[in-house]
């Protein structure tokens, strides 16, 4: 069997064959949502509105009270609370004019919506989120563990796998959470005219660029299990 450690990362074929070409399209989708939040960050919205205000503009179209909206340091570190049910966004798009930081506002804000109207994979995530996060950080334990016992405690693979399992449910059910969200938030935007028609286009091609970074990260954790499996199963 041609396979080694390094530190805590099992390197075979299926390393080379399935995770190479996630980690590339993963620092493909993250470089392409900075570029295009950096290009419309320059372009300023005709109507002066913050993203703050673009956040509570939208919040009051969809009839919703009691959000808090608050600066948070950082960049693009823009979310959602739903603990304290509070909108954070980031230096560049609190108080920021630009077409981006109105379409980011925007998307929290839809996150929001989701929350106030009880959004089924909302819930679903939120119920699986603490599983999802234990299973994360045992899985590959339980993995690395098995392989260097004996074949005949496989089953300590399998319950590594059973815990990833929960972490790229996880991933999954984050994918129409998110897209919902910018969802939401594009035809908001396109309905009260916060944007015009190019600007809306930016916002748009902001938001999309964001999402395809949720698509590699559960195409990723996807192919992890795969892996995990393929793995499991040579050993048998």
């Amino acid at each position: 069997m041609n396979h080694r450690f390094s530190g805590l990362i099992y390197y075979d074929w299926t390393y080379f064959l399935i995770m190479i070409p996630c980690l590339i399209l993963s620092i493909v989708c993250s470089a392409t949502v900075k570029s295009r939040f950096s290009k419309y960050s320059k372009i300023e919205n005709s109507r002066h509105m913050t993203g703050a205000q673009a956040a509570y503009q939208l919040l009051s179209a969809h009839g919703i009270t009691g959000v808090r909206i608050e600066h948070v340091a950082g960049n693009l570190t823009d979310h959602f609370d739903p603990r304290t049910n509070t909108i954070r966004l980031s230096d560049s798009v609190y108080g920021s004019t630009s077409v981006a930081a109105v379409g980011v506002a925007c998307h929290e804000a839809g996150h929001a919506v989701q929350h106030a109207e009880g959004y089924l994979p909302n819930k679903l995530r939120s119920v699986i989120l603490p599983v999802a996060n234990i299973g994360s950080r045992l899985s590959w334990i339980f993995v690395i563990v098995g392989m260097m016992l004996p074949v005949q405690f496989n089953f300590v693979i399998t319950i590594g796998i059973i815990l990833f399992s929960a972490a790229v449910l996880f991933t999954l059910i984050t994918l129409p959470v998110e897209f919902n969200a910018s969802s939401r938030a594009l035809k908001t935007i396109k309905e009260t005219r916060m944007l015009n028609d190019s600007e809306y286009a930016g916002a748009k091609s902001t938001l999309s660029a964001a999402a395809m970074t949720y698509v590699a990260s559960a195409a990723t954790a996807t192919l992890q299990l795969l892996r995990l499996i393929l793995i499991a199963n040579r050993r048998r």
